[in-house]
């Protein structure tokens, strides 16, 4: 039996013990965090997530989509707040499209449960300090979290036939990578942070927004987003820049703080009663674009965030994670286990397709925080909408592609909806389009495509 370390006990790395578990390997993950699971333990980051068709693929592959499927809520499309708390809402999709707010930690509890119950060893407290590409060895430090200055790790060496880096966006194992001769790496860190704050349930565990749709305050320069939770309360995300102004370097005091709610999201503050003590205490954090290649070194293979973070306005890092362990899997059934062809076919198949979905997660940012307000934008959805209406096989929106087609590649679906785009750029053009857009030829628009 071949002994396999993953590396990060986070979703992708649960996930993938899974799957290689099931497929007979010996599997041990190893987690520089203390277990979740356990009272006291750093829950690390409570950010709800959306759940989509490719991860949700990957879960049914493993028998736990219908678990996760009765704690997610779903939401059938956005709903914008402006700042006279008028309420617009449109579709993700068709109807019966909708995506899934489920709670990160929530979801993480279920894949170690499952993964431990099929016998994966899980070492929790363990910090990578070398990672041996020659060797596919480990060098392990073990500490007791919270780390005291007095105390002595202690340290061992363990050999595996493979490694995966499991381990998130500041990947101990892809440091190593780094080490070694042409390897590209970049990292982009965009000029907006993200802090979370929280709406509580009402009266008797009631939902104080609409619940099932992603709420959105669009702002022009920064936003805020709301996704509902079981207990009826909502996880609130604003996303800020950190300089200029407004922005989190100028926002300081709990005066800065109620001046600048009251002014932009009134019908959010009110139903905010811990705002201020959210904003004083929730950590600031930042937003980065990782990509570098290769994710593969000898029997060592980067996955998930360590070979591809992305930031979150398509919803779909986790998604994509989990559809990086589905194909993996796929590949090991294809050539029978022969990890020597798996792993290169797998990091060639791959990377375009995080490329393309790096890339159109950036866009979605910009479309979120401006243009969900734009009146052109909301008439070239109607048009758009209207055309997947008519035409369900031959035009379907870029959102939809990415979302509901788990069977479409990331790298398609850039590829279409930029050709989609052009052609829905000359329609735009059309003189006194808002009262005539339903009389528009919308055949011959599609078959441009």
């Amino acid at each position: 039996m071949q002994n396999i370390a993953i590396v990060g006990a986070g979703l992708v790395g649960s996930l993938l013990s899974i799957y290689l578990k099931k497929r007979g390997y010996s599997v041990t993950v190893f987690e520089r965090r203390n277990d979740m699971r356990k009272k006291g333990a750093e829950a690390g980051r409570s950010i709800n997530l959306a759940l989509s068709n490719r991860g949700i693929r990957a879960l049914k592959e493993v028998g736990l989509a219908d678990e996760l499927k009765k704690v997610a809520i779903p939401m059938h499309g956005r709903m914008m707040h402006d700042k006279q708390g008028n309420l617009s809402s449109f579709a993700y999709g068709k109807e019966g499209q909708f995506i899934n707010s489920v709670s990160r930690s929530g979801l993480n509890v279920v894949l170690m449960n499952e993964a431990e119950r099929l016998g994966v060893g899980f070492r929790f407290e363990q910090r990578i300090t070398k990672v041996d590409l020659e060797k596919t060895s480990l060098e392990v430090a073990s500490y007791q979290l919270p780390v005291t200055r007095n105390q002595k790790p202690e340290t061992g060496n363990y050999s595996f036939d493979y490694i995966i880096g499991a381990d998130g966006a500041f990947s101990a194992v892809r440091t190593a990578f780094q080490f070694t001769d042409r390897f590209d790496y970049e990292q982009d860190y965009i000029d907006h942070g993200y802090k979370e704050l929280h709406i509580p349930p009402g009266a008797g565990g009631s939902f104080q927004l609409e619940k099932n749709h992603l709420h959105i305050w669009p702002r022009e320069s920064f936003m805020m987003i709301a996704l509902p939770n079981p207990d009826g309360s909502f996880t609130c995300t604003l996303f800020f820049p950190f300089e200029g102004n407004p922005s989190f370097n100028t926002i300081k005091t709990k005066q800065d703080v109620e001046k600048f709610f009251s002014e932009t999201f009134p019908d959010a503050q009110h139903l905010m009663p811990e705002l201020l003590e959210d904003f004083a205490t929730n950590p600031t954090s930042s937003l980065v674009t990782i990509k570098c290649y290769p994710w593969v070194r000898n029997k060592t293979l980067l996955i998930g965030d360590a070979a591809h973070g992305i930031v979150p306005f398509y919803g779909q890092g986790m998604n994509a994670g989990f559809e990086d362990c589905r194909i993996l899997n796929d590949l090991l059934n294809q050539h029978n286990d022969n990890w020597n062809k798996v792993l290169p076919e797998f990091q060639a198949l791959r990377k375009p397709d995080t490329d393309a979905i790096a890339q159109l997660a950036l866009d979605n940012f910009i479309e979120m925080r401006d243009l969900v307000a734009d009146t052109d934008f909301l008439l070239r959805k109607k048009i758009e909408g209207k055309l997947y209406e008519l035409f369900p096989d031959k035009w379907i929106p870029l959102y939809p592609m990415v979302t509901f087609m788990d069977t479409m590649r990331y790298s398609d679906a850039l590829r279409i909806g930029q050709k989609q785009k052009q052609i829905m750029d000359t329609v735009m053009k059309t003189s006194n389009l808002e009262n005539t857009w339903q009389s528009l030829d919308f055949g011959a628009i599609v078959n441009q495509l």
